[in-house]
């Protein structure tokens, strides 16, 4: 059954699916879709062009699909996408796509902490945390599994890989490979996420592998083409192997330092 407080704002024209559940002084426009399960908190707003998954939790005074900080953004159709069972803490802000991507999506089972902000054209991928504070600007693209540590701003147009952990308090201006714990400042590899990919269940034959991989890329002598060699010449074949050396081949902005 769903449950309306009296004090909600419910356009007709929104489509909710069946137990969900909207708290006191929420504002749901015209143009949104809930799925089953979803509750929205106090004083949350969700704009046209929502369009969010089951057992999404949304609390107090978060803002979804508002039109993009973009002076180039002409109130063109475009779509903020919560995926299932995504919990969005407090005055989180998630704006919509433009006129580029018309997307702006939010992986199944993320946890975005309080204050932290998703620009439009993003993708943030699923089972990521983006901690307290975390600013996340536009076009930007965060792989599966990563945690970014609280306060951190996200350059617009960079790439962070799957699997990594990025500590707070730290500037992403550059692509993060896959796989890796990235910190101080300016933001570089200081080693594989190895706590992470444990719990994640990768071998321990894995992780050496991957420990391999990156001495090629950050702690030989080698350039980046040549350590890309290195890396096919002797683990080519190996699916790992390939998703480190496809985030090589696609990175615009150049990988952080070491």
């Amino acid at each position: 059954m769903t449950e309306i407080h009296p004090t909600a704002i419910v356009s007709a024209k929104a489509q909710l699916g069946e137990n969900v559940s909207i708290d006191a002084y929420a504002i749901i426009k015209n143009d949104v879709i809930i799925n089953d399960g979803t509750y929205i908190g106090p004083h949350a707003v969700i704009y046209d062009g929502a369009r969010i998954g089951k057992k999404v939790k949304i609390y107090q005074s978060a803002s979804i699909a508002h039109i993009p900080q973009d002076l180039k953004f002409d109130n063109d159709e475009s779509i903020a996408e919560i995926g299932d069972e995504t919990i969005i803490h407090e005055f989180v802000t998630v704006h919509r796509g433009t006129n580029d991507t018309h997307l702006t999506k939010i992986g199944s089972n993320v946890l975005l902490m309080a204050y932290s902000h998703v620009a439009h054209d993003c993708h943030i991928g699923d089972r990521c945390i983006l901690a307290n504070g975390v600013q996340i600007a536009g076009h930007v693209f965060v792989d599966d599994w990563t945690i970014i540590g609280g306060m951190t701003p996200v350059h617009q147009f960079c790439k962070v890989g799957k699997h990594c952990m990025i500590g707070g308090g730290f500037r992403v201006v550059q692509d993060v490979p896959p796989f890796i714990l990235a910190a101080q400042e300016p933001l570089q590899y200081v080693g594989l996420n190895v706590l992470g990919l444990r719990r994640r269940g990768f071998s321990n034959q894995q992780i050496q592998m991957l420990k391999d991989i990156y001495y090629f890329i950050y702690r030989s002598q080698l350039n980046v083409s040549q350590a890309k060699e290195k890396i096919i010449e002797k683990f080519g074949t190996d699916p790992l192997a390939k998703e480190v050396l496809t985030f090589l081949n696609e990175s615009k902005r150049g990988l952080i330092g070491k």
